[in-house]
C-alpha cells in the first residue's frame, strides 16, 4: 500500500444523511429564489456557492446554497423544498460525481441552465495502489468512496481551479443577466488576482521544509500535491468510512519513519484524526477540507480557510 502519497479507502460510502437546508450565509433554500429580477442561482456546496457570490457581488443575484452549515456535503439528499430551488433556480452550479442526490435532481428537474464544475476544473485521478484497485474490483457493485469515477472531486483545494471556475461561472451569469456581464467579468478577474495569490503563498510557504508528508483523516487534500506535499489518509475519499487495522499499521510504521509529528482531524469529523493521534501520542491539528462551514467557521471564508490550513502544515512540517 502506497501511503507516501494518496489511497483509498476499502470501505463504500452508504447515504445515510437527512436532507438539510440551505446554509443560513446565503438564501434560504426552498423559499422564494428570485431577487426583483436579480438571477437566481442554485449552488450544491460551499466553495460553489462562494464563487457565485464573490463573482455576482453588486448584481443583485441571488444564491441558494443546498447543503447547510456543519453538514456532510457527500450525505446530501434534497428534500422536497430544495428541489423546487433546483427546478426554479436560472442556474444551478453542481460538481457531478460528489452529490450523486443533486446529479439525479439536476438530471431530471432542472429547468434553467447548468454548470457542472467537474466539467470545467480538470480533476485530477484518485492515486490508488495496483492491491487497492484488486480489492475494490473485489467489492459489489464496484461501488466503493461514491463512484466518483477515479477522480478526486476536491478540487477547491487548488485555488487556480477555483479561479478556472470563476471564469466559468462569469461566462453564464453573463449570458443569463447581459446587463450585468462586464461586472461579472470584472469580478471573475478580481477574484482570479486572489486567487493566484493563494496559489502563490502557498508554492512558497512549502518550498522549505522539514516534512513534506502530513496525515489526514480523509482523501480531501489531493490537490496540494501539487506543492509537493505528499499525503496519507486514514480512509479514502468517504469521510464516514471506517479504517481497517492493516491501514493503521501502515500509517503508524509511516509516522515513525518520517517523524510526523502531528495526525489533523477536520472539524465536522474529528473522531479519526484525535483518535490516531491520542493512539500514538502526536499532536492533533486541525485542517479544514472547506466542503462546508460549520458554527466553528461561520465567520470565516474559503480564503480565510485556505489560508489558515497552510499556516497548520507549515507549523506541522516545520516549514521556513
Amino acid at each position: 500500500m502506497r501511503l507516501s502519497s494518496r489511497f483509498v479507502s476499502l470501505s463504500a460510502l452508504a447515504l445515510l444523511a437527512p436532507a438539510f437546508a440551505a446554509c443560513s450565509a446565503f438564501s434560504e433554500g426552498g423559499g422564494d429564489t428570485t431577487s426583483g429580477n436579480g438571477v437566481s442561482v442554485a449552488a450544491a456546496f460551499y466553495p460553489l456557492a462562494w464563487v457565485v457570490e464573490e463573482v455576482a457581488e453588486g448584481t443583485g443575484t441571488e444564491v441558494e446554497l443546498l447543503t447547510s452549515p456543519g453538514a456532510e456535503p457527500h450525505d446530501l439528499e434534497l428534500t422536497v423544498k430544495q428541489t423546487a430551488v433546483v427546478v426554479d433556480a436560472d442556474l444551478v452550479l453542481y460538481e457531478s460525481g460528489f452529490q450523486p442526490a443533486v446529479d439525479d435532481t439536476v438530471a431530471q428537474n432542472a429547468e434553467g441552465a447548468t454548470l457542472d464544475a467537474a466539467g470545467i476544473v480538470d480533476l485530477i485521478p484518485v492515486e490508488e495502489s495496483a492491491e487497492e484497485h484488486e480489492e475494490h474490483a473485489d467489492e459489489e457493485g464496484h461501488d466503493h468512496d461514491h463512484d466518483h469515477g477515479g477522480l478526486d472531486p476536491h478540487f477547491w483545494q487548488d485555488p487556480l481551479r477555483m479561479a478556472a471556475l470563476a471564469d466559468a461561472v462569469a461566462g453564464e451569469l453573463g449570458a443569463l443577466d447581459e446587463e450585468n456581464a462586464d461586472t461579472y467579468d470584472e469580478n471573475a478577474a478580481a477574484l482570479r488576482t486572489d486567487l493566484e495569490a493563494l496559489d502563490a503563498e502557498y508554492a512558497a510557504g512549502l518550498t522549505d521544509c522539514e516534512r513534506d508528508t502530513i496525515v489526514v483523516s480523509h482523501d480531501a487534500f489531493g490537490y496540494l500535491e501539487k506543492y509537493g506535499v505528499h499525503l496519507a489518509s486514514i480512509v479514502g475519499l468517504s469521510p464516514d468510512a471506517e479504517p481497517t487495522g492493516a491501514v493503521l499499521g501502515e500509517l503508524q510504521e509511516l509516522i515513525g519513519e518520517e517523524g510526523i509529528t502531528t495526525v489533523f482531524s477536520e472539524p465536522l469529523e474529528p473522531a479519526l484524526g484525535e483518535g490516531l493521534a491520542t493512539d500514538l501520542g502526536l499532536t492533533n491539528g486541525t485542517l479544514d477540507p472547506i466542503e462546508g462551514l460549520s458554527d466553528a467557521t461561520s465567520g470565516e471564508d474559503y480564503l480565510s480557510l485556505m489560508t489558515s490550513n497552510l499556516a497548520a502544515i507549515q507549523t506541522a512540517n516545520g516549514c521556513r
